[in-house]
């Protein structure tokens, strides 16, 4: 098992309800990162499941759960031949922080009648950079447990060049070695920079609601996100990634809503 692993895990107190640990290793500077959060539920929701696999998961992120425990609430609403559909609640102190839908099935290792190729072409691994480690004193622990390797002009923001357009592009692996699986994926689809740095915006951006498709179990190997948004306004911006796996496939599609920062 290995500390992603452990920092998910979900443990079935009874037919419905699971007692799960909080990690502040999966922080950015002081709120967790949404993806682990997802990740943490959706152990509980396929524990609950006679399916496999979250083949989507919708979720809406009304309170921000601080480090420590917490419960998954997990209440069958329909299973059918192929699917089944949840609602999973994460609470703490006896409220609820986070609610979501979660619809599973059971993926099988099958060729596409149709896939379409990726709107953007990475440079090669050793053409992208890393973000700076980040001061201990900002709390960001998030970075220690992954890593990402960027298309270089979508970090500019960071020396104060940004392209002018929302968007983020980079390969993503853990720090400690492991496969790719969809729980990994969860924490994928949110873990590039928010969009909105590339179009000049800065400070943390928190997520209101997020939608992520699981499309096929990855390959072992690198990931590839990419990021981008279509609209900033009035304080809310969207933001779109993709997720490929190192053999090119879409494996991950993600979308959400959330806050411009205002730091």
């Amino acid at each position: 098992m290995t500390k992603f692993d452990e920092a998910t895990q979900a443990i079935r107190v009874d037919d419905g309800t699971y007692d799960v640990c909080i990690d502040p290793g999966y922080a950015i500077g002081g709120p967790l990162n949404g993806g682990y959060l997802m990740a943490v539920i959706l152990r509980a929701a396929v524990d609950a499941s006679p399916f496999d696999h979250p083949v989507s998961t919708t979720a809406q992120f009304l309170k921000a759960p601080a480090p420590g425990p917490a419960q998954v609430k997990v209440e069958p609403l329909k299973a059918g031949r192929t699917a089944a559909f949840a609602r999973a609640t994460l609470v703490q102190d006896g409220v609820a922080q986070i609610e979501s839908l979660i619809t599973t099935a059971t993926l099988n290792d099958v060729g596409p009648i149709y896939a379409e190729k990726s709107a953007h072409d990475m440079p090669a691994l050793e053409d992208c950079v890393k973000l700076p480690d980040p001061k201990p004193e900002s709390g960001m622990t998030l970075s220690a447990q992954m890593e990402l390797l960027f298309d270089p002009p979508t970090i500019g923001w960071l020396t104060g060049n940004p392209t002018g357009r929302p968007e983020s592009r980079a390969y993503f692996r853990m720090a400690e070695p492991q496969d790719p699986d969809p729980y990994v994926l969860a924490l994928a689809v949110d873990a590039l920079p928010p969009v909105v740095f590339s179009a000049g915006a800065r400070g943390w951006a928190p997520t209101v609601d997020l939608t992520w498709h699981l499309r096929a179990l990855p390959a072992p190997g690198w990931l590839t996100l990419l990021g981008s948004g279509r609209l900033i306004s009035d304080g809310w911006f969207d933001e779109e990634v993709e997720v490929r796996d190192s053999a090119g496939r879409l494996v991950a599609q993600a979308r959400q809503l959330a806050r411009v920062g205002r730091g």
